[in-house]
């Protein structure tokens, strides 16, 4: 596997993830032993934890490995964290019972456990938090004439992995403004890294990719060539009165990439699922553990700033585990 750019605390981790997620341990989602589950504080050293992420230059794997190795350490489990083309694979790979914990957005979520398009039945899936925005990246050069969504006409333009949720939103912005993506584009299907390098390269005119800020790919595309990011913005409300209430504006503020001034773009939540079944005790282990070792996941990633407890707890448009909901209840901010 390619290596990845990551910090130094996570690179290990992160380069020795699979390409594709291994059967998830039946450990990780059993119900913990009748003593541990009549503690008050479980045991779940050794125990097992699959989180699938997504792919090189994008957050999720940044975060994702940093989430594996906080939680391998403090909770003294055994986690990894999986490379994978994200949101879409990563809510398959939920149902079949592939992964444990997965990263994807809010509206791949919703399709999911609605068994909408692209999926072909429904995944039983729960939120266990909300963690952050994403944020649709529109990337071209910054001497390229393309000014617009319509200007990408004929162009030669990355939506994102196959299986990703960046393919779905770009798919949705395309048909927003009026275009197809099967016909009115040189449509190519790559991950973050890929694509910035594909722009780099001049192999590609454009490519979309809906993350947290920074993204690294896009950073690193802005210290080598000058770029603009694109707004999307006349998308959002056609895009939520078709698809649902995912959808809101969202600023990249300025300088958040080399020469890049302030962009509003079309903006989704991010979240931590898990199956149904998953074991409760677990969860409220997982969740405590994050939000007691926040910092560390700062260090991480930025996009990590943006959790907080009040924010994980609402806005997901599917149910929240069990689990999850214990957990805001004893922290005092479920709402529900």
């Amino acid at each position: 596997m390619r290596s990845v750019r990551v910090l130094p605390l996570i690179a290990l981790l992160v380069a020795t993830a699979c390409s594709a997620p291994r059967a998830a341990a039946p450990t990780a989602s059993l119900a913990a032993s009748g003593t541990a589950a009549a503690s008050a504080t479980p045991d779940f050293t050794g125990k097992t934890l699959n989180i699938v992420t997504g792919g090189t230059g994008g957050v999720y794997i940044v975060l994702g490995a940093g989430l594996a190795d906080l939680l391998s350490k403090k909770m003294k489990i055994a986690a990894s964290a999986q490379q994978t083309t994200a949101s879409v694979d990563n809510m398959k790979f939920i149902g079949q019972g592939k992964a444990d914990v997965a990263f994807t957005l809010a509206d791949t979520a919703f399709d999911a456990v609605k068994g909408n398009a692209p999926f072909t039945e429904k995944v039983d899936a729960q939120a266990i938090a909300v963690i952050y925005g994403n944020y649709t990246h529109i990337v071209v050069k910054a001497d390229s004439g393309i000014n617009s969504i319509a200007d990408l006409k004929g162009k030669r333009v990355s939506v994102g992995a196959a299986g990703s949720g960046t393919e779905t939103i770009a798919n949705r912005v395309l048909e927003s403004y009026g275009l197809d993506a099967n016909k009115d584009i040189q449509r190519e299907r790559l991950a973050a890294a890929d694509s910035a390098n594909g722009v780099r390269d001049g192999k590609l005119d454009a490519f979309f990719f809906s993350g947290g800020l920074p993204v690294g790919a896009v950073s690193d595309l802005a210290n080598s060539v000058n770029i603009k990011l694109l707004s999307d913005t006349d998308a959002i409300k056609k895009m939520s009165d078709k698809y649902g209430p995912f959808y809101v504006p969202g600023k990249v503020p300025a300088g958040t990439y080399k020469g890049v001034p302030e962009t509003t773009v079309s903006s989704v939540q991010n979240l931590l699922v898990v199956n149904a079944k998953f074991d409760p005790a677990f969860v409220k282990a997982i969740l405590q553990t994050m939000f007691d070792n926040k910092s560390d996941l700062e260090i991480i990633h930025s996009a990590a700033k943006e959790m907080t407890l009040q924010g994980a707890s609402v806005g997901s448009p599917i149910p929240f585990h069990p689990g999850a909901i214990d957990f805001y209840k004893a922290k005092g901010v479920w709402k529900g």
